[in-house]
């Protein structure tokens, strides 16, 4: 439980090889850090857990700097400010940043985002309005390029970006298939999100289900998965199609490359006869200077009830990582969001 006096923290114990396992993590306390001349001490309420949490335990070279042995996990998290020596931040103000899976964490402002006093669903600045929507809302939009009539499928389907991703193209005019883990998921897809259809992974023939789904071949498929669904959906592309890349969850824990013949013939050879378009991004590197519309977008489309969103909370900081294996084997349904203090 989260206390006063002092900072419990999660830090990497040691590199995992293949899933994280118990040993991976360790759960500890801290003093309370105290905050210098214009520093800010933020109080963790909500922490994200996100797929690529699985990449900065691995000191393999990407994108950004592995986390250190030793070191808290770095995580987004929405805060309430406990004490400002900062004139942009006030007390009680909700706050999002970077601070790691901990209770209590200082920062300078730096690429701090002030929230306000009293703003409705603070958690929402993790998922929908913050990283995962605006992947889904960028990628789809600058790398996609969704035209109406359109083909558009989306595995994870009912994931923050799943999900989102599938919206959007509604909205454009597309068809939309999505593919997810389960008849409940799919089931909410089609009923609640609005999908034309969507192919439960884990029954059946998928290569099948997703040529009977797609008729008239894909036009964009927002890759976040990888893996067999990748496979599914390459025979199935359509001249000039597009294939945003924003994550490769079904890859996270493999320790080596799969086993059989070298498909890069295969896969090179489609995408130059078909002419597709495969582009990965890295959203806040790639369309940082976007945010703003998208959030104006985002909210706009949320009022008005054209965008549904579902979080999935878990509750205390030391369950949180549990429920980051859960997610990399898709148990999660909706947002994954860890509910570490009180909001007030």
């Amino acid at each position: 439980m989260q206390t006063t006096d002092k900072n419990r923290r999660i830090v990497l114990n040691e590199r995992p090889k293949g899933e994280p396992n118990d040993n991976t993590l360790r759960l500890e306390d801290a003093s309370i850090p105290q905050p210098g001349d214009g520093e800010v001490l933020l109080r963790t309420v909500y922490l994200s857990l996100d797929p690529y949490m699985r990449g900065r335990m691995s000191a393999a070279k990407s994108y950004a700097n592995p986390v250190e042995i030793g070191d808290t996990m770095v995580g987004g998290t929405v805060s309430r400010v406990v004490t400002s020596k900062n004139k942009r931040f006030n007390e009680g103000d909700w706050v999002l940043s970077q601070g790691g899976w901990q209770d209590y964490s200082i920062t300078n402002g730096e690429g701090v985002i002030n929230l306000g006093s009293d703003t409705p669903n603070p958690s929402w600045a993790l998922g929908i309005l913050g990283m995962p929507g605006f992947t889904a809302w960028a990628g789809l939009e600058f790398i996609g390029e969704p035209r109406e009539g359109e083909t558009v499928v989306v595995a994870a389907a009912t994931g923050p970006v799943g999900a989102t991703v599938g919206q959007i193209a509604k909205l454009k005019g597309c068809r939309v298939v999505g593919i997810a883990g389960g008849e409940e998921k799919c089931r909410y897809a089609t009923e609640e999100l609005g999908f034309d259809a969507c192919i439960d992974r884990r029954e059946g023939d998928l290569k099948e289900a997703l040529k009977e789904a797609c008729p008239d071949g894909i036009d964009v498929y927002f890759e976040n998965v990888g893996g067999a669904v990748f496979d599914a959906v390459l025979p199935l592309m359509n001249p000039h199609g597009r294939i945003p890349v924003c994550g490769l969850v079904a890859q996270y824990n493999a320790t080596s490359l799969p086993e059989g013949p070298d498909r890069s013939p295969l896969i090179l050879g489609t995408i130059l006869t078909q002419k597709l378009r495969v582009q990965g991004f890295i959203i806040f590197d790639t369309f940082g200077h976007k945010f703003p519309e998208f959030q104006k977008v985002m909210q706009a489309w949320l009022k008005d009830g054209k965008i549904k969103y579902r979080e999935d909370m878990v509750e205390g900081l030391e369950k949180a990582p549990q429920a980051l294996n859960g997610m990399l084997k898709g148990e999660n349904f909706g947002k994954l969001v860890v509910r570490v203090g009180p909001d007030a």
